[in-house]
């Protein structure tokens, strides 16, 4: 007898949605969890079509995580795709937007993939376990006898039916397990595989790839008017001849805040280039004195917390070394300066912008402009270049406050480069100071660390964090900053050794003051921390005539961390290259909690222009289970030649008036002429694993490599960056 024909209709019959019914063979892989929540993000939001819809035109997948150039679409939807058993181009991903994806606040921290990845991973195998037990009910079938493939449902006999004709619009509305029984890594087809990035192709053949690129239709242009410094205060502004100019549509004013719409763009750059000749403003205060900037952080108040006191029985120390390390404030370099588009109806908002959080900005962009929340919408587009607050919530503040001015047609603010570099908030300016007690065997057996820090994260939540709400007739404040907590920690990220230490304190020294504006920059304080206590390792092998490698494999225990240290040593061939030839050892964990990564590197002799160069790099990485080892390599080698160029060449650069580094000429970069002539990655794979991240691994050990291949080369140990030539030639080697 043939079987019933499987439609919608006859899957609902007899209440077969058991969203608890396991797959045989698949529980050794399901997901881990902790107390009753299921994994990820799905503890938030527990529905699973907030994260898969499936109908007759396909599948979405929504994450609220936003695409930043680390990869993310690429990894999410071969997730999604692999649990779903669909092809990899079957999967429409839908990433940060207000109106359509679940809120799971900032793109930061190495937090996508752990957060949103275990989401979708878990979401989607319990969404093919629905629609195989649906089409076992209707068929009358064992559910371990049918098997998916492109999306369909397979019954031995060979019939088949697609996804789209199994459920209803209501089908997926119901809460994820705490549990899910995943794929067997030995099953992967997608996962684990290259996957050619889905984002790339329009960044290299010129092709719409960016918010700076949107051109809708109904778009007019603005441009801001920035006061020359903190804290001024426009005193008169004649704009009578201003609004005669070509193209001029409007000019906003509100208080400080001035703003150009134009029909063209470079109407309103000449717009904007005659309000600032005619501006006249009263100056804010002055700025420190820059020579004397970690002084003045030392001598600012600080909230002390000790964050590590660890009193374990230790052996008497014989030796002390003490050593203290500085950071400079550095900027986040875009390639784009930011920008930002809005559309306003005369009730509701729109906000396009490549900030790293859509709901948060939502919510500053609600108190900024006075709409209700349920007014504003705010998508995600990526940006040209930057991981962490940029200019960009800045940008998206302008837009809607001129959008919300001149209602019916799309503005676009898109900053200028002397903008973006004077106005960003900055990484915090840092100051570490370490001291180590070694025992006869040369061994740490007593570590003291401070590190004083602003705060690393005044990003929008409150609309006193947007740029233009200081300006206005009755101006916003800026929230009082407040330290993040460990385990992840800001200004003290990874200031807690992952080394075994027996008696061992740490003290974080916050400083509420801000002289210079800053917020959170790729890695936080884990770029200050790693390159200290790192280097301070190196100090402490040296002082006893250790092997830098073997004297870090002696005070670890964690064998994750000695595999990845392990892996880039011998990768490197570290027991054949001399010491004395400028080759230097670094490792972390991020944030003790992320991936592990371990860098061994080499040093090209200094040349004339006491310009260091790093000749070749080794790199390994365990970051839990891969999903595209492409990705994780473009991740780990991203930032570590973004690091390279924190640490030889980047730093803010200010006088008592204002900031100073304005364009490419007074904030210098990395240049391609620089990039290391060798450069590999090797990943250390963990099926099953739980993701860790790994976006900002790198950024941290790279420093302290450098720096300590420079001590091997010159025996000089340089504790304050960036190591660019005019410290190297202070310093006598150059």
């Amino acid at each position: 007898m043939n079987a019933p024909l499987l439609t919608r209709r006859a899957s609902l019959v007899g209440g077969v949605l058991l969203v608890g019914i396991g797959l045989p063979g698949r529980g050794a892989h399901a997901a881990e969890t902790t107390d009753d929540k299921p994994p990820g993000s799905l503890a938030q939001f527990p529905l699973l079509d907030s994260w898969v819809r499936i109908d007759a035109a396909g599948i979405t997948v929504f994450t609220g995580k936003a695409e930043l150039g680390q990869g993310l679409r690429t990894a999410l939807t071969q997730i999604a795709a692999e649990e779903l058993s669909v092809p990899f181009d079957a999967i429409h991903l839908v990433t940060a937007d207000t109106a359509r994806t679940p809120n799971e606040g900032y793109t930061a921290g190495s937090h996508s993939m752990p957060d949103s990845g275990t989401a979708i991973l878990n979401a989607a195998s319990q969404v093919r376990a629905i629609l195989l037990a649906i089409a076992a009910s209707s068929w009358s079938l064992p559910v371990d006898s049918l098997t998916t493939r492109d999306g369909t449902v397979r019954a031995p006999d060979g019939r088949a039916v697609r996804y789209g004709d199994l459920i209803t619009d209501t089908t997926l509305h119901q809460n994820a397990l705490v549990r899910s029984a995943l794929k067997p890594p030995a099953d992967y087809t997608i996962i684990g595989h290259a996957q050619p990035r889905v984002d790339i192709p329009a960044k290299v053949t010129g092709g719409p790839a960016y918010i700076q690129d949107m051109r809708p239709n109904d778009m007019v242009h603005a441009r801001i008017l920035r006061p020359p410094s903190y804290g001024a205060t426009l005193i008169a502004l004649d704009d009578t001849e201003i609004a005669k100019m070509p193209g001029v549509l409007k000019i906003v004013r509100d208080g400080s805040f001035v703003g150009v719409i134009a029909k063209r763009e470079w109407q309103a750059v000449q717009a904007l280039r005659a309000m600032v000749a005619a501006a006249r403003w009263k100056p804010g205060p002055k700025l420190p004195e820059r020579a004397r900037i970690y002084d003045t952080l030392l001598a600012l108040p600080s909230e002390d917390t000790t964050i590590l006191d660890r009193l374990d029985v230790a052996d008497a120390a014989v030796s002390e070394l003490s050593a203290r390390f500085n950071r400079p404030y550095i900027g986040h370099g875009s390639i784009g300066p930011s920008c930002g588009l809005a559309l306003f109806d005369g009730t509701n908002l729109t906000v396009w912008s490549h900030a790293q959080g859509m709901f948060p900005l939502r919510a500053a962009i609600a108190g900024l402009t006075g709409l209700p929340p349920d007014k504003v919408r705010c998508i995600h587009v990526e940006g040209s270049g930057c991981y962490g607050h940029n200019g960009a919530d800045d940008a998206a503040g302008d837009a809607a406050l001129m959008a919300r001015a001149f209602p019916g047609q799309t503005v676009r603010v898109q900053w200028m480069r002397e903008q973006e570099n004077t106005w960003e908030p900055y990484s915090p300016a840092m100051v570490t100071r370490v001291r180590a007690g070694l025992n006869g065997a040369g061994n740490i057996v007593d570590w003291n660390y401070d590190v004083w820090s602003n705060t690393h994260s005044n990003r929008p939540g409150g609309a006193g964090a947007l740029l233009a709400g200081w300006s206005l007739e009755k101006p916003l404040t800026l929230p009082r900053p407040v330290p993040i907590p460990q385990p992840e920690g800001g200004g003290d990220r990874n200031a807690i050794p992952l080394y075994v230490l027996p008696h061992a304190t740490v003290v974080h020294h916050f400083i509420p003051e801000m002289p210079i504006r800053v917020s959170a920059e790729r890695g936080l304080g884990a770029y200050m921390n790693i390159f200290s206590i790192e280097s301070f390792m190196d100090e402490c092998a040296a002082h006893t005539g250790a092997d830098p490698v073997e004297y870090r494999l002696r005070h670890m225990q964690d064998p994750r961390a000695r595999d990845v240290i392990t892996l880039a040593a011998e990768r490197f061939g570290w027991s054949k290259a001399a010491p004395g030839s400028g080759r230097g050892f670094a490792f972390a964990r991020y944030k003790n909690l992320g991936a592990y990564c371990a860098i061994a590197l080499q040093l090209a002799p200094i040349g004339d222009d006491g310009q260091l160069r790093v000749a070749r790099a080794v790199l390994a990485v365990d970051s839990g289970q891969i999903i595209n080892p492409d990705g994780i390599r473009n991740q780990i080698e991203g930032g570590f030649l973004q690091s390279m160029s924190w640490t030889l060449f980047e730093q803010v650069s200010w006088n008592a008036d204002g900031i100073t580094s304005r364009d490419w000429a007074g904030y210098p970069m990395l240049r391609f002429g620089l990039l290391p002539d060798q450069l590999e990655t090797h990943i250390i794979d963990r099926p099953g694993a739980p993701f860790l991240g790994t976006g900002e691994a790198s950024q941290g050990p790279t420093p302290a490599a450098i720096a300590n291949a420079l001590f091997d080369a010159t025996h000089l140990r340089l504790r304050e960056l960036p190591l660019n030539p005019p410290r190297l030639r202070a310093a006598g080697l150059a």
